[in-house]
């Protein structure tokens, strides 16, 4: 089977891996005892997020979150 492009995850695509979602989220603050961050989501859900992958974050950046990992940083009106 050949694809006509690459897959790819984004905030509107489903992960390729496990179907779940990206979905884009803002770091509310840092824990520096465990390296996570907590965020939050446009609704207001919360969760703990592995930043390791997009590097140093600090409060109010935002970032596209997948499986409790930030997989990319994101422009920050992408989240409301």
């Amino acid at each position: 089977m050949v694809h006509s492009s690459a897959p790819s995850c984004g905030p509107e695509e489903h992960c390729i891996t496990c179907g779940d979602v990206g979905i884009p989220m803002r770091v509310v603050s840092l824990d520096e005892a465990d390296g996570l961050v907590q965020c939050t989501d446009a609704e207001g859900a919360t969760e703990l997020v592995d930043p390791a992958l997009v590097g140093h974050v600090v409060a109010g950046d935002a970032v596209l979150v997948h499986a409790g990992v930030a997989l990319a940083r994101l422009a920050p009106e992408a989240v409301a």
